[in-house]
């Protein structure tokens, strides 16, 4: 059984999350998954932005960033460099990730730098406003969206596939233990690694969008997971609003830490010396 209080700052509780907010499920698999592989402390770095699914590092008792909307991405590159023995895991949501967080997103999943993101997607700017984000389902109101949002709404495992990440699974809070051996295969594979959480929002997605029982959305998570190999065998029309659960990509490629090491080490420290100024003497 998890010792979870030793991971915990509990002099920051109570959580700040609203009641029903699935965020508190997501934690506590993390820690599971954390305690599971045998990782220290002092070994993690636990990076974030901005957003409900961002207070996260806030109640946990590791190296931590909190850093600027949908820079944690850039912060989590730079620890990783700097210290590429750390275990570095991003914690993001929909908006700050894949909004103003995107091109940060689909660059680290190119370079395929070995952090690990965890995506919680409660379709919605939950904590900054109501604001309909990139996953907002086309339909469903937002406060920028008061009639419906008509937008196409991105695929997240899809888009972090594309990009290149050496690993991308998606799972509901619904199932919370699968959910936990999914995050520690992300952690454990070198390389970037996505899960995607679908989590559930009843105050800000809720309350626009009905029900915004908490229990009832988590049922609706629940009873619209598919695993990845039985899409087939759901009725078509039921195919659109599955929640397609598993893993996507699982492959190993070069990692973008190790092969920089590679080419520090090649060069054997040396500096370059600067080009002289036409006609000068070179710089020694």
């Amino acid at each position: 059984m998890t010792d979870y209080d030793k991971y915990l700052r509990l002099d920051k509780f109570p959580l700040i999350w609203c009641p029903g907010c699935g965020d508190g499920i997501v934690l506590k698999a993390i820690l599971r998954a954390v305690d599971r592989i045998g990782l220290s402390q002092d070994e993690i770095c636990m990076v974030s932005g901005i957003g409900c699914s961002s207070r996260t590092p806030g109640y946990v008792d590791v190296n931590t960033l909190h850093t600027t909307h949908g820079r944690a991405i850039a912060f989590a590159t730079g620890v990783k460099m700097a210290r590429p023995d750390l275990t570095v895991i991003v914690v993001t949501g929909d908006g700050d990730a894949t909004a103003i967080g995107g091109n940060h997103f689909i660059h680290a999943a190119r370079r395929n730098i070995d952090i690990t993101v965890l995506l919680y997607n409660n379709w919605i700017y939950g904590m900054t406003g109501g604001q309909a984000s990139p996953t907002t389902p086309r339909g469903k109101r937002a406060s920028t969206a008061k009639f419906g949002s008509f937008e196409p709404n991105f695929d997240i495992v899809a888009l972090a596939a594309g990009a290149g990440a050496s690993f991308v699974a998606r799972e509901t809070v619904a199932k919370p233990l699968a959910l936990d051996k999914l995050i520690e295969r992300a952690i454990l594979k070198k390389g970037f690694s996505l899960v995607e959480v679908m989590t559930p929002c009843p105050t800000t997605y809720g309350r626009r969008n009905k029900p915004a029982d908490p229990l009832l959305m988590v049922q609706d998570l629940k009873d619209r997971s598919v695993p990845r190999g039985k899409v087939e065998d759901i009725p078509e029309l039921e195919r659109e609003s599955a929640i397609v659960t598993g893993v996507f990509v699982d492959v190993n490629k070069p990692e973008y830490t190790e092969q920089y090491a590679g080419l520090v080490e090649k060069l054997g420290g040396r500096r370059t010396a600067p080009a002289a100024p036409s006609g000068g003497s070179k710089t020694p």
